[in-house]
């Protein structure tokens, strides 16, 4: 994270009084799942006050933003540390804005690296329930305790509320716990969810880095390069927006390259016949989609070493995991040749076969990730706000 992008502290107050309800949503997926989510909460009951700290598609949905979280985004050990000040005074400053305005639900928003800690302040500090104060703690969308550091359950049994999950075996991840835990669907199955993208076996194919600057720059010279190889036309690259010329640096000179926003609601979805992509939210969209291709992953070296001490999965990819098979073959760190990616992406292009196996996984993806009849994330929280208001 830049210098230029540092906030203002301290964060503005709430408008309009006490608020019911805070979202913290700290990157571009967060945002967008916590913004539907808030969206449809305020539909149906337009009263409430709701404040957030994400990014634009919070504040389209009706919520107060205090700062855009999603601006800064890191991921990795090292990455953190280099960003350690910000994060330090941006953390004093939430526990204190919650000490202050006292908003009836504080919602958590996947990003346990900041949420959970936030949860253990809120409660060692006495301003949460769970430590003898007046604000209910929630989280929605959590974090993966089934792939590394799973005695976090514990901890968040001992500081939240409740819990919203989005993979169907999260809940008994958690059954060992006092924690409310529900699966309320993932959210690209919900019904207003428009994809970004669909498979299309004459368009360009894809290039999907990720929207994390550091990340970036490691995985998009590796899928430019598997592009170049594999002769193929043309291709797309998707970014979340903002500084697109950040990205256009790393391509360098890239024949048959475009490079466009990923669309937002309401514009054209893309159509790709293959895609290459690092393992975050857009990959599942593609695993749904149907749409052929593979995982390519690079960290910094320390990042990657310390995560193949702690994680315990056998996939990176969720469509993977979920499926217990390898719909999209990983290529990571020194595996992600040029040759090795140019293969999987002439697959998807010319194997009319490999198409339909892609597409029947993808079927068995959304039977698997279907929310329960009449259980949705909104709902959940509704629920959550009346509960703090009944005391």
């Amino acid at each position: 994270m830049s210098r230029q992008s540092t906030p203002n502290f301290p964060l503005p107050p709430p408008a309009g009084g006490r608020p019911d309800l805070l979202v913290i949503a700290g990157e571009h997926s967060g945002d967008e799942q916590a913004g539907r989510m808030v969206a449809r909460l305020l539909r149906a009951e337009a009263g409430w006050k709701v404040a957030a700290l994400g990014g634009e598609r919070l504040r389209t949905a009706g919520a107060q933003l205090l700062h855009d979280l999603t601006a800064s985004s890191v991921v990795g050990l090292v990455e953190v540390l280099r960003n350690y000040g910000y994060f330090r005074r941006l953390f004093a400053e939430l526990v204190e804005w919650v000490r202050v305005h006292r908003p009836r639900v504080v919602c958590l928003v996947d990003y346990p690296g900041l949420n959970l800690r936030l949860a253990a302040a809120l409660r060692e500090q006495g301003i949460s329930r769970a430590g003898g104060g007046d604000v209910r703690v929630v989280y929605y969308i959590s974090p993966q305790i089934w792939a590394w550091k799973a005695r976090r359950r514990f901890a968040m049994a001992r500081d939240l509320d409740a819990l919203a999950v989005i993979f169907p075996f999260e809940p008994g991840c958690y059954a060992d716990t006092t924690l409310p835990v529900e699966f309320v669907g993932h959210p690209f199955l919900d019904p207003e969810h428009r994809s970004p993208v669909f498979a299309d076996p004459a368009g360009p194919v894809l290039l999907l880095p990720g929207s994390r600057r550091q990340a970036v720059a490691r995985i998009f010279p590796r899928l430019l390069a598997g592009f170049r190889a594999s002769g193929l036309p043309r291709a797309i690259t998707l970014h979340p927006g903002g500084d697109l010329s950040r990205l256009l640096a790393y391509a360098g000179p890239a024949p048959g390259l475009e490079v466009r926003e990923v669309p937002r609601a309401g514009a054209p979805p893309v159509g790709a016949s293959a895609v290459l992509m690092s393992s975050g939210t857009m990959s599942l969209e593609c695993a749904l989609a149907g749409i052929p291709g593979a995982i390519a992953y690079r960290a910094h070296p320390v990042t990657y070493l310390l995560g193949r001490m702690l994680v315990r999965v056998p996939y990176l990819g969720i469509a993977n995991l979920l499926l217990g098979e390898e719909m999209y073959p990983e290529y990571i760190q020194g595996r992600s040749s040029p040759r090795a990616l140019a293969e999987e992406l002439r697959r998807g292009v010319e194997d009319p076969a490999w198409r339909e196996v892609t597409a029947a996984r993808a079927r068995r993806l959304r039977e698997i990730l279907a929310a329960p009849r009449g259980c949705d994330a909104a709902g959940w929280l509704a629920r959550q706000l009346a509960a703090a208001e009944g005391g």
